[in-house]
């Protein structure tokens, strides 16, 4: 049995935060942003809104596109690594708040990963037949873990939530193959240090470049695709610089890659749906094109997906 994804949301806040704003509060500045990024605004929610706020958003749009009705989830599974709180998680909120009676809800804290662990965690259920529909969120509020006395870091994040319903598709399409990794060793590069995250930017830097690269042509290998036959490639929205070293390794036009980190800047485990969701309403992703999902993230974790988009 193939599973794939069934229908898509996101949702991300009205407020926003611009480079010019952040150069009113720190000592940055547009240009320095803009040139080691790519960021040039991020979306920030409200003192109101928790990432339970904006991943229920995500999820009513993703089971309205896949037209699934909240009671015939069977498993619903969030990213984040900013919930609400320790307990309950984000996924049982969500639960509650869609009226999903007959589904098993938890949390998955893979970072800027979290996405892609939870797609290939759904695609398994699906595969051995246990389950038919599970949603699949990753939702982040990281301004509310972020330093603003760092300039380094502050400038980087901005809050959303994307989501997709993950079921049986047609043959030849979705999952074609994946790829899911970690090395402890590293999360001492990114993590959360009492209430805030702690980047050293340069490790990460040269962990991400490698690991985007290398991630891309292993589930290309797996799927047995070819470079030529990659339609679209949608990475975690990090860093301009590292997104476009994982799309020269792919041989990619830049027309072929998605880039919104400019105005949503980096919203960790949201990033790649969010991206897709973007894609497919321009029209840049259809029916049966051939996607490379990839991502990284704290942990230090990563993990790519290639995929036949489509029911």
């Amino acid at each position: 049995m193939n599973a794939g994804i069934l229908g898509i949301g996101s949702y991300v806040p009205e407020k926003k935060l611009t480079n010019y704003d952040l150069e009113q509060m720190m000592d940055t500045s547009d240009e320095w942003i803009v040139s080691r990024t790519g960021i040039k605004e991020r979306r920030i929610a409200s003192d109101e809104q928790d990432t339970s706020d904006l991943a229920y958003e995500a999820a009513v749009e993703a089971l309205k596109d896949a037209d699934v009705k909240a009671e015939e989830l069977d498993l619903i599974l969030v990213g984040t690594v900013t919930p609400d709180k320790s307990f309950p998680s984000v996924a049982c909120v969500i639960q509650e708040r869609l009226g999903a009676k007959n589904a098993a809800a938890m949390d998955i804290s893979a970072a800027c990963a979290g996405f892609i662990y939870g797609v290939v965690t759904a695609a398994q259920f699906v595969k051995t037949g246990t389950y038919s529909r599970i949603l699949v969120i990753g939702a982040e509020k990281l301004t509310k873990i972020v330093n603003w006395e760092d300039r380094n870091t502050a400038v980087l994040f901005g809050d959303g939530a994307g989501a997709a319903v993950i079921g049986p598709v047609s043959e030849g399409r979705g999952i074609l193959s994946y790829e899911l990794g970690a090395d402890g060793t590293g999360g001492k590069h990114l993590y959360k240090g009492g209430d805030h995250l702690v980047m050293n930017g340069r490790e990460v830097f040269k962990f991400a470049v490698r690991q985007m690269g290398d991630s891309c042509e292993t589930v290309l290998k797996l799927a047995g695709l070819t470079k030529e036959e990659v339609d679209f490639l949608i990475p975690h929205q990090a860093n301009t610089r590292i997104m476009d070293a994982a799309r020269e390794r792919l041989q990619l036009p830049k027309e072929k890659m998605s880039v919104i980190i400019d105005r949503h800047g980096n919203t960790s485990s949201s990033s790649i749906p969010i991206a897709l969701v973007e894609e497919y309403k321009k029209g840049n992703v259809k029916e049966d094109d051939v996607l490379v999902l990839v991502g990284f993230g704290g942990g230090l974790t990563w993990g790519a997906i290639a995929l036949r988009f489509g029911r």
